[in-house]
């Protein structure tokens, strides 16, 4: 009986030694695959193409958008996505809350374009140097929501990123990733947050965008952000205040719209020049409106180069039931994990 005790004694550190090996060397240890979710393309314009989505904040529930987003983008038009949570380390489940984790950003090295909805995050070093090599090399970025103040380096203020933080100071960051990459930073609240939403109206200079083909009905019940000047941008659609929270809720005159949706080039201090699309909406109850979500999908089609290829009006029905949660801090789902999300055919 010793012996049989000793012989898998020896086993189980054998085994043990191989994991570490295993991850000394670089590789992934399997345990990890199962904190983020992949959703295979084949068919479709976007066969080949790999779509990375982030998502991590505490209020819009991007834990559920991305995934609703990314089966569209897979499963109708042939994108490989590629969907990441902010993930309780202890559990393995997904936390909204949980501001320094996002397992899975070594999957932007393979990228074709990074879609980002995330809010405050303070990511480790060994995490965040992925999405600086990524935006570095120029490569393309579509932005939602919260994106606009992505990071937010207060714990750690001298931390390598910490220019990456949406009140950066640092000279050539000012205003952070949301001001270098996307166009704008946090600045307020422009609607009444919680009782007025948004009402999308086409910009007409721009109308003849492909990002916007299809894309005539946007009504949403976030709020619009407040933007300022946006410097060398296109602006593709405003936002106008509604008074109160339903699609037929009366437009706020009092209030004049902002800037909702738009497109730019960014170029880091000492990287490539690379292409980015934003839009202040995006929250999960959002994303109940099929044009804004013709919108995104029309967005990524532009941003991985494929704008020829934008249909007249995407098929942007739900590929798996979609039943978001409202909007609101510490309302996320407990005890889901990123397998909950996946489809049974991946």
């Amino acid at each position: 009986m010793k012996k049989t005790n000793r012989a898998w004694s020896s086993l189980l550190l054998l085994v043990a030694l191989m994991g570490f090996i295993r991850c000394s060397a670089g590789e992934r240890p399997e345990i990890s695959e199962d904190q983020w979710i992949t959703y295979t393309g084949y068919e479709g314009p976007g066969a080949g193409k790999h779509i990375v989505l982030i998502s991590g904040d505490e209020e819009y529930r991007s834990e559920e958008a991305l995934p609703m987003l990314a089966q569209i983008l897979a499963k109708k038009f042939g994108f490989t996505c590629t969907v990441l949570f902010s993930i309780d380390p202890s559990t393995g489940e997904i936390d909204a809350n949980q501001q320094a984790n996002i397992p899975g950003l070594a999957n932007l090295e393979s990228a074709d374009l990074m879609v980002i909805f995330t809010r405050f995050r303070e990511l480790p070093p060994d995490q965040m140097r992925h999405i600086d090599d990524y935006l570095k090399a120029g490569k393309p970025v579509v932005g939602l929501r919260t994106a606009t103040h992505a990071f937010h380096y207060a714990k750690k203020p001298d931390d390598p990123f910490a220019r990456y933080d949406f009140q950066s100071t640092v000279s050539g960051w000012e205003g952070g990733f949301g001001k270098l990459v996307l166009g704008e930073t946090w600045i307020s609240h422009h609607g009444d947050h919680g009782k007025e939403g948004t009402r999308g109206v086409v910009n007409e200079e721009n109308a003849a965008s492909p990002i916007l083909n299809g894309v005539q009905d946007i009504w949403g019940p976030t709020d619009v952000y407040t933007v300022g000047r946006l410097a060398g941008a296109d602006i593709l659609m405003y936002g106008q205040s509604t008074s109160g929270m339903t699609a037929d809720a009366p437009v706020n005159r009092d209030k004049p719209a902002l800037p909702v949706a738009w497109t730019k080039r960014y170029k880091l201090p000492d990287g490539k020049s690379g292409k980015a699309f934003t839009t202040t909406m995006g929250a999960s109850v959002d994303l109940l409106n099929e044009d804004l979500r013709r919108l995104l999908v029309n967005a990524c089609f532009w941003a991985v180069g494929l704008e020829n290829q934008i249909p007249e009006k995407a098929d942007v029905a739900f590929v798996t039931p979609y039943q978001p949660t409202m909007f609101g801090f510490d309302s996320f789902i407990k005890g889901k994990r990123p397998a909950d999300y996946r489809l049974q055919e991946d």
